[in-house]
């Protein structure tokens, strides 16, 4: 019996990378929001939050810099950066997910926490910004001490959350936290939280370094260690079309403490935990699969579903920049030292996978390689006529109608620089036609 599940296993595993076709993607819109746009913080936030990045300096210290307009670190307001998360409303307009603020939890401690509704004009070339709500805790669900723990209404900021995937259920957001990793869920139209939860595997609680009971002295907490590296918490969260699910996906793999070693399938690869959680009830149902990587330093950026069964993926390296402006031997100023080589957008399909099995990986797009015959890139343009994505993080992926797809980046502001050299990123919104890639399915 043991050798038969074994063979089952591994045949299971096999075929998640089997048949893999890769698609082309042809650019049908381009719209670019600028690095540097900033805004107010709310009337009734703390003065702390008036200004973001004043603990940027070395070592995380406190800057005494005057803030500028985006120019320079500290900022006067709060930038519009970081998208890390995205969700097709149906009227030209998405829902967008802002990172946690400059990269890490010990120098977010003013960047405030916000989902915005943009709407990029491919015409031409802009973003609009219709609305912004902004997270708050004044109820106190969040069961740990927060940054703006002795105000009123407890903005929440990126030293309390890294935010990634979002789905609606009802009147409510349901936001996935890297940090935890934890499920929060706000009102959709005041931010104010309503629930907290831990994230449950095979009845443990999945903690990373970042995980704020780890340092809080609790006896009555129960004893875990941390089972997930940093920065590899939550990215995807998809729902199912009929509603009734959500499908949380790491973005790195689960400690195993039997094997001693991080989460892999049958033939060795490296794999996340995409889980189910019912999305009414928010309960975990204990059920999960495995979306396998194609190299173990490779991370998720991105996940929705788009029927009953399959889903979209965003694959990536840690590299940014294109390859055509890479270091080469005795050539290591103005140029890429670790290009882009890996940005995919794979087409999964779970039909027929049991839980505790690889998701089937069908097709994918290759961002690095996408066709341009119309001229419609407004950054990046290539003599080649290709367009590229080069950008060190890709987590923004839903699907508009049965032909195109929006995909985005998340620039870091202002720290990473795919684009241009020594330029930060803006945010950038493309549209692609990837008819014949989204009509692919396992076999």
């Amino acid at each position: 019996m043991r050798l038969l599940l074994t063979t089952l296993i591994l045949t299971a595993a096999t075929s998640a990378f089997a048949q893999q076709t890769q698609f082309d993607a042809t650019l049908a819109g381009h719209a670019v929001l600028p690095a540097e746009t900033l805004f107010p913080a709310p009337s009734d936030a703390p003065d702390a939050l008036k200004v973001s990045g004043k603990f940027t300096e070395p070592g995380n210290r406190r800057s005494h810099a005057a803030p500028t307009q985006g120019s320079a670190l500290p900022f006067d307001g709060q930038p519009l950066q970081g998208f890390s998360g995205i969700k097709t409303v149906g009227d030209g307009t998405y829902y967008v997910l802002t990172d946690n603020g400059f990269g890490s939890k010990a120098n977010s401690a003013d960047a405030m926490l916000f989902f915005s509704r943009v709407r990029p004009d491919f015409d031409t070339g802009t973003v609009e910004i219709e609305d912004q709500v902004f997270l708050n805790d004044p109820d106190k669900v969040v069961p740990f001490p927060l940054t703006m723990e002795g105000t009123e209404k407890r903005y929440l900021t990126g030293a309390d959350f890294d935010i990634e995937g979002f789905q609606f259920v009802g009147d409510q957001i349901v936001i996935g936290d890297e940090f935890g990793p934890f499920i929060i869920v706000a009102d959709l139209e005041s931010g104010k939280i309503t629930e907290f939860h831990e994230t449950v595997v095979d009845d443990v609680i999945v903690q990373s370094p970042d995980n704020p009971f780890i340092g809080l002295s609790n006896p009555d907490a129960p004893e875990v260690k941390q089972n997930i590296k940093r920065s590899r918490g939550y990215e995807g969260l998809a729902a199912s079309v009929d509603g009734d699910m959500l499908f949380p996906l790491l973005e790195g793999p689960l400690w195993d403490t039997e094997k001693g070693a991080y989460e892999t399938i049958a033939d060795g690869r490296t794999a996340l935990r995409l889980l189910e959680m019912n999305a009414q009830t928010r309960e975990w149902t204990g059920r999960s699969w495995f979306y396998p990587v194609e190299a173990p330093d490779h991370a998720i950026g991105d996940f929705n579903m788009i029927d009953e069964t399959r889903g979209l993926v965003i694959e990536r390296d840690g590299g940014q920049g294109d390859s055509e402006f890479a270091c080469k031997e005795g050539v290591t100023e103005n140029c890429f030292k670790k290009p882009a080589a890996f940005k995919r957008i794979y087409l999964i399909d779970m039909e027929g996978v049991a839980p505790g099995e690889p998701v089937h990986k069908v097709a994918y797009i290759d961002l690095l390689r996408i066709q341009d015959p119309n001229d419609l890139v407004r950054q990046g343009k290539r003599e080649d006529g290709l367009f590229t994505f080069p950008f060190v993080t890709i987590e923004n992926v839903d699907r508009i109608d049965d032909t195109h797809i929006i995909v985005g980046n998340d620039n870091n502001f202002p720290f990473s620089a795919g684009r241009s050299l020594g330029a930060p990123d803006d945010n950038e919104l493309i549209l692609l036609e990837v008819g014949e890639f989204l009509k692919a399915r396992a076999k």
